[in-house]
Parts: C-alpha cells; sequence; structure tokens
C-alpha cells in the first residue's frame, strides 16, 4: 500500500511548510495546535462553508507537519499516472458499489494501516445544514480511534486542531459535546453556519 504523500515527501512538504507559515503570518492568521501523537485518528473539519475550507486546511496539515488523507469515488483513482497522483495527494478510493459501504471500507483502511488520519468535513457540503452527516462518527468509533476537531474562525483568522474526543458510542450525546467546541466558530461564510 503506498504510504508516501505529498505532505510526506521531503523536500516539497519542508519547501511548503516554510512557505505557508510566512503566508500565513503576512495575511494575519494564526495556526494553532500541534499535530497529535497518535498514530490514527479522524480529523474533522468544521465549519465547512466555502471553497476556501480545504486549502485553508492543508495550509494547516503542511504548518503542523501532518499526513491528512480524505475519501474519494474510486473512479478518481484510474491506473496509472492520474490515480498515483491522487493517492499522493492523500486520496482514499472507496468503492460504493460494493456491499461494504464507506463506513466499513474506512475501518478496514484503519485496520490495514499502521498510521492513517482522515480528514473529513462532518457537514458534507458548503451548504447550510441542521445535521451533520453521521459517517465521520461511526468511522471513529468502528476503528476504535480518536476524533480531532480541526477548525477555522474566520472572525478571529484562527485555524488549526483543537482538542481530542473519544467517541463514547452514543451518538446523540457525543454529537452535542464536539458541536458544542465549535459553537463560538464563524466559517468564510457565516450566513452558512
Amino acid at each position: 500500500m503506498q504510504t508516501r504523500t505529498v505532505f510526506t515527501t521531503p523536500l516539497v512538504s519542508g519547501f511548503f511548510r516554510v512557505i505557508f507559515k510566512i503566508i500565513t503570518r503576512v495575511i494575519g492568521w494564526r495556526i494553532v495546535g500541534e499535530k497529535p501523537s497518535d498514530k490514527k485518528y479522524m480529523l474533522i473539519a468544521a465549519p465547512h462553508t466555502s471553497n476556501w475550507d480545504f486549502p485553508t486546511m492543508m495550509v494547516v496539515a503542511f504548518v503542523l507537519g501532518l499526513d491528512p488523507h480524505w475519501v474519494g469515488k474510486h473512479t478518481l483513482f484510474p491506473k496509472g499516472i492520474l490515480g498515483a497522483l491522487m493517492r499522493w495527494l492523500g486520496g482514499i478510493g472507496i468503492d460504493r458499489r460494493k456491499a461494504h459501504n464507506t463506513v466499513d471500507q474506512m475501518i478496514a483502511q484503519y485496520a490495514a494501516r499502521e498510521e492513517l488520519m482522515v480528514l473529513i468535513a462532518p457537514e458534507g457540503t458548503r451548504s447550510k445544514v441542521e445535521h451533520w452527516k453521521a459517517g465521520f462518527y461511526h468511522i471513529a468509533v468502528g476503528a476504535g480511534v480518536p476524533i480531532y476537531l480541526g477548525f477555522l474562525d474566520i472572525k478571529t483568522r484562527t485555524t488549526g486542531i483543537g482538542e481530542a474526543f473519544y467517541p463514547t458510542g452514543d451518538y446523540e450525546k457525543d454529537i452535542v459535546a464536539i458541536k458544542a467546541f465549535y459553537k463560538d466558530k464563524v466559517g468564510f461564510n457565516p450566513e452558512l453556519v
């Protein structure tokens, strides 16, 4: 299984780490938190209100030395150079045609690797939503991994990683606690939070 990504390629990751540290200082943003010591974990990113959320979290990943992976349809990962490029960018292909659902396939990914951090936007869309998708939670519970709370806050011009949350298996109770962390966070498009 391919393990090297853009985030673990020495010259590339080192170059971007320096560049992004400079850029964030120049534009007045702060990156807070540190790389989790866990070898396997889920990182959720909220609020998700803009196309800028993804590049913002990638900047956080480079600056903090993270190796994020993201989930995409298996068709994004064809054989050859395009598939290799998508995996190098951190992608993990999920085949939705298979009998095993996305949650089971991601739990299997965690079981098959010594280290894995998956980055997911729990809202599942940039639009305003009343309820988050629960897949991230069920993956974390099934894989036995903590959920780290990634965020951005346009109000304070701060982005980064907050505390770790250890799911209990009681989704209704846990989601209230997780959302409480994000209560004062404002996304790029505040009207969508």
